[in-house]
């Protein structure tokens, strides 16, 4: 068993507390035990900071990043060697009425270049397994799709 601790907290309070919905900033910082600090806020569309990390583009990050070090990893053993690597990942998320909402996919786009023509077919087939053992993907309930592009 694994354990992961983080300390987010409030900086937001600008003097008054939350005595009114526009009364406080969303501003936070996220920590963990000898790592820089991410500061973080809600999205624009929730009254956040544009500059600072959102909880949806982190979920769409750990997703990311999850998928492409087991893909690492799993082309390492397989002998496929991977020159690049860069993923521009999209998630969606809808909100209902009530101001619930839900992510309903995120797609991965990642953009891999290997060292040999004859590693394309397997390069491109261990994405499904590395989708498979991502522990984020895993834990999430809705889809993770992926749009490899391979060269």
């Amino acid at each position: 068993m694994h354990t992961y601790e983080v300390t987010v907290t409030w900086t937001g309070n600008r003097g008054t507390g939350t005595s009114g919905y526009r009364d406080f900033d969303r501003a936070h910082d996220i920590a963990a035990e000898g790592r820089p600090v991410i500061e973080a806020s809600s999205d624009p569309a929730f009254r956040g900071d544009r500059s600072r990390w959102n909880p949806e583009q982190l979920l769409v990050a750990a997703l990311s990043d999850c998928h492409m070090l087991w893909y690492l990893h799993l082309c390492a053993v397989a002998g496929v060697i991977v020159e690049s690597y860069v993923d521009k990942a999209v998630g969606t998320m809808v909100e209902e009425k009530n101001g619930a909402g839900q992510f309903t996919e995120v797609i991965l786009r990642p953009r891999v270049r290997v060292a040999a023509p004859d590693m394309v077919a397997k390069a491109r087939e261990l994405h499904h397994e590395a989708n498979e053992k991502c522990f984020i993907a895993r834990s999430v309930n809705f889809p993770v799709r992926h749009e490899p592009e391979i060269s």
